[in-house]
């Protein structure tokens, strides 16, 4: 009797029998697949667009902006027009920008007679940590400090340092690298600005 009621217990307690699993119709299948797609391409406009017309587009106008530089005195971008120009974006935090600091150092070195300038605009870092790290590094271009992020929104920074400008003699964005610069990435953007000297 004991047996007999252990087995009807466990035939009640099996799961029912699996039908044909039901599938959505084609139209939301459809929606499903190209959802992610479409939410890519959104987030990829935004991020372009979200420095306003500017935005470091190469071809556009570079910002005309006045920083306080780490020294205190004042850094305006509109007083190196008539010189190619290298705007580096970077943190002491960020590794890939200690990375390529020595390569912006031998840069600025090399084509000084070229008329090239260097500066440094510090993101979403303290004044004191940047400059300890130049003091550490042997840097000595000026460097202004972003607190509002007026700069990175007017050059439309999208992930973050380090990013780097390079600037013609006409104040026109000839090139832009979106993180940690190479050896060949740095001369390729060289090459368009100084070219046009």
């Amino acid at each position: 009797m004991t047996a007999a009621g252990e087995h009807h217990g466990a035939e009640a307690v099996r799961p029912p029998r699996a039908g044909r699993p039901r599938s959505l119709p084609r139209p939301w299948l459809v929606v499903g697949a190209l959802l992610p797609f479409v939410l890519l391409g959104l987030l990829g406009a935004f991020l372009l667009t979200r420095g306003g017309p500017v935005g470091g587009s190469i071809g556009a106008q570079a910002p005309t902006l006045e920083l306080q530089g780490l020294d205190g005195n004042p850094i305006r971008l509109a007083d190196y027009r008539g010189r190619p120009l290298m705007v580096n974006f970077w943190a002491s935090w960020c590794g890939p920008c200690v990375a390529e600091f020595p390569l912006l150092q031998r840069a600025a070195a090399e084509h000084e007679a070229d008329g090239l300038a260097l500066i440094g605009i510090v993101y979403r870092d303290n004044a004191d940590a940047a400059r300890s790290f130049m003091e550490g590094m042997g840097a000595d271009w000026p460097t202004g400090l972003d607190p509002d992020e007026e700069a990175a929104d007017a050059f439309g920074i999208l992930a973050g340092p380090p990013e780097t400008f390079f600037i013609d003699a006409n104040g026109t964005v000839a090139a832009r690298q979106i993180g940690q610069l190479s050896a060949t990435d740095l001369q390729r953007h060289l090459d368009t600005i100084l070219a046009k000297e």
